[in-house]
């Protein structure tokens, strides 16, 4: 493969930003234009592009990945919990992407090549997959984000290379560098969401407390068990439904609260979403990634109804834990749950000072600072690690714990102080013998032995050398008893 090479982020040039992302829900796309909107707050920046890989897919691709979910998630919702959980231990999917994604691949490809990025964000586990193939056999010399979309960390998004990877929060960050991937390669960031500075608190503190329903954008018919429970609510309130595209769902709800006067006021999609997140007082819908992110940044708390097993109740999971929601796991109870917030007496107040601690309006910005000013080799974690790390993480065991030649060590470039590769330590033998240098340290320079290296250690030195033929690094573990015994 051709490589595509890109300008210095240096040059006069500018910075040019890619972001990919893929249509399976709207979050997703909602990250990735506001990580597009981020990039227009920043003079080095001088293009910004979004594409979904979907949509330059085959029709068949997209109707799988994009359609089949939401027919899982309707029809089959514990099979979706099952593929969460399956796909969660970290590195259990390695080597290159299946020759289906390859194949479908092949225009998100040429689009790269026509935009010339110097750095990609991805937003959905696909493409940064896809980049991690395209960085180990040196086919791309841009800087590389991979950015998760839920609270909690799914081993699903770690690939085999990247720059930079960024999650929604501390504990996630945590977990990642005890499996032992290195500290300046994690940030958490929060949830990129869109940036509306012109949207003040319409809070009316003297009003009755407003709910804001939201039946999600493609109108989810649960809003309607929603909306017929709170008819039978005590509290004084007013209520806000958002039925999204789903003008059936709006007909519907139009028709139940009609009785209840003008404490109603339904809706289909609206893009004043920012305007009502700052006005309601409390929000009812599933915990998305971006929908829960654009509660806690307006400091709105939740009452969540019906979430997707899997990324959508553990979202739900952190936001309960911290004060922030509520859950309501049978319909029947939804009104009664939603007056016991309203009724005690400072509650609601608490939950929004919980909303406002817990949100990260500037994340979209946090991730380009990140990345843009970030290390410029990329990260490789070889097979051998990798397997370590998902062997090790089946057992409870995290990287520290780790002794003997299936411990884990770093090389890190001596003149940036970044990591650029994680590997076994039995993977040093080879590396030494080549390129072993008097400090104790590596001289890693492009192969010219008459003995042909192997296909592993010749993509982790393509990825790591990129452009240059010399890269001192130095070596950062194991622990001390393994490189005694055998340093």
């Amino acid at each position: 493969m051709r490589r595509m090479s890109a300008p210095s982020s240096h040059t006069a040039g500018g910075e040019r930003v890619m972001i990919l992302s893929a249509g399976v829900g709207s979050g997703h796309n909602s990250a990735a234009a506001a990580v597009q909107q981020a990039c227009s707050a920043r003079p080095d920046i001088v293009e910004s592009q979004v594409l979904d890989v979907l949509q330059v897919s085959s029709a068949l691709y997209r109707d799988v990945l994009g359609k089949g979910y939401f027919v899982l998630v309707e029809d089959l919702p514990w099979l979706v919990e099952w593929g969460y959980d399956a796909s969660n231990p970290p590195f259990r999917r390695r080597g290159p992407i299946d020759p289906w994604t390859r194949m479908n691949a092949l225009p998100v490809i040429q689009a790269i090549k026509r935009f010339r990025p110097t750095a990609i964000v991805c937003t959905h586990f696909l493409p940064a997959q896809l980049l991690a193939t395209l960085i180990l056999r040196g086919a791309i010399d841009a800087r590389t984000a991979v950015v998760t979309t839920d609270y909690d960390f799914q081993g699903l998004w770690l690939t085999s290379a990247f720059h930079k990877l960024f999650v929604a929060r501390e504990e996630a960050r945590v977990e990642l560098t005890a499996l032992g991937l290195p500290p300046d390669r994690v940030a958490a960031t929060g949830i990129p969401i869109a940036a509306n500075p012109d949207v003040a608190s319409e809070r009316d503190a003297n009003g009755p407390p407003m709910l804001l329903i939201s039946a999600g954008a493609k109108g989810g018919d649960y809003a309607v068990a929603v909306v017929r429970q709170t008819l039978h609510m005590r509290s004084a309130f007013t209520a806000t439904v958002v039925c999204g595209h789903n003008d059936a769902l709006r007909q519907r709800i139009e028709q139940l609260v009609e009785p209840a006067g003008d404490r109603y006021r339904v809706l289909g999609f609206t893009a004043d979403m920012p305007q009502l997140l700052r006005r309601a007082d409390l929000f009812v819908g599933k915990p998305g990634g971006l929908s829960a992110s654009e509660c806690m940044a307006a400091g709105l708390p939740m009452v969540l109804v019906n979430p997707i097993p899997g990324q959508e109740v553990r979202n739900g999971d952190y936001l309960m834990e911290e004060g922030a929601a509520v859950r309501c796991n049978a319909a029947a109870t939804i009104g009664w749950k939603i007056d016991e917030v309203l009724r005690e007496p400072g509650r609601l107040a608490r939950m929004q000072a919980a909303a406002q601690r817990t949100g990260r309006p500037g994340a979209a910005a946090d991730v380009l600072t990140g990345l843009l000013d970030g290390p410029s080799r990329p990260l490789v974690v070889t097979r051998a690690a990798q397997k370590t790390i998902l062997a090790e993480s089946e057992q409870r065991v995290v990287a520290t714990d780790l002794t003997g030649p299936s411990s884990l060590v770093s090389l890190v470039d001596q003149a940036a102080g970044s990591t650029v590769a994680l590997l076994r330590a039995e993977e040093l033998g080879d590396l030494q013998k080549r390129h072993a240098a008097g400090n104790g340290g590596l001289v890693l320079r492009r192969d010219k032995a008459p003995v042909p290296l192997r296909w592993e250690e010749r993509r982790l030195l393509r990825a790591m050398l990129r452009g240059d033929d010399v890269l001192p690094v130095r070596v950062e573990g194991p622990p001390t008893p393994f490189r005694t015994l055998h340093g």
